[in-house]
């Protein structure tokens, strides 16, 4: 079922859950620079560039909040659809393109029961590149009223860290936040065969908004 929020509510940006070991020696190191730099002009020539880093560090670890969409499957990832491929088993994978100028958190396109999360080591191309299939990365399996439905976090040549919210066996609510991976990045969603994709490739997506499936 969908959350009931008020405009309030949805109007509300926090940040994500496995911003600090970033954020915080950013912030830190942009307020130290920025209280020396009335005493020293060396200090001021730091507090500019270190400023801008925190504040895009900010940017880049909003996490606001979102009226869920109903339907079947969600969009797990703000970004852009890199590709619409058909799977050997007759699912298709919906790949998800995440700049550094998206939403980094990731939410579960279905509700249902996490059944394993898995990480995967492996190397940091950058995600838009074929090689990235050998990327590291983050496997979700959900068991829900379509099935198992698997999704897949891949770590792009920035992002080295994906940070997953919720262990095996947890109940999740479709939209739910189930994740974070650190700056550009790729999400995939395998849809289950049978299920027709109702997005297209080069069109935009918000995590817990956008429609995957068509009725």
């Amino acid at each position: 079922m969908p959350h009931s929020q008020s405009s309030a509510q949805r109007g509300r940006v926090r940040l994500a859950r496995g911003a600090s070991p970033w954020l915080l020696p950013t912030v830190a190191t942009a307020a130290v620079s920025l209280t020396r730099a009335r005493r020293s002009g060396r200090w001021a020539a730091v507090a500019v560039p270190a400023t801008a880093l925190a504040a895009g560090m900010l940017w880049f670890f909003r996490d606001p909040e979102r009226e869920i969409t109903q339907g079947r499957v969600i969009s797990p990832a703000d970004g852009v659809v890199q590709s619409i491929m058909p799977w050997k088993d007759g699912r298709t994978r919906v790949a998800i393109f995440m700049s550094p100028l998206n939403v980094h958190v990731n939410r579960a396109p279905l509700a249902g029961t996490v059944t394993s999360v898995e990480h995967i080591p492996g190397g940091f191309v950058p995600a838009f590149n074929k090689e990235s299939e050998n990327n590291e990365r983050v496997v979700w399996h959900f068991d829900t009223e379509l099935g198992d439905i698997e999704m897949v976090q891949i770590a792009g040549a920035v992002a080295r860290r994906i940070v997953p919210y919720v262990p095996q066996g947890t109940k999740v609510e479709q939209g739910e936040r189930i994740g974070l991976i650190r700056f550009g990045s790729r999400v995939d969603v395998y849809l289950p065969e049978g299920v027709d994709v109702a997005v297209e490739v080069g069109q935009a997506t918000t995590a817990g908004v956008t429609r995957l499936d068509r009725d």
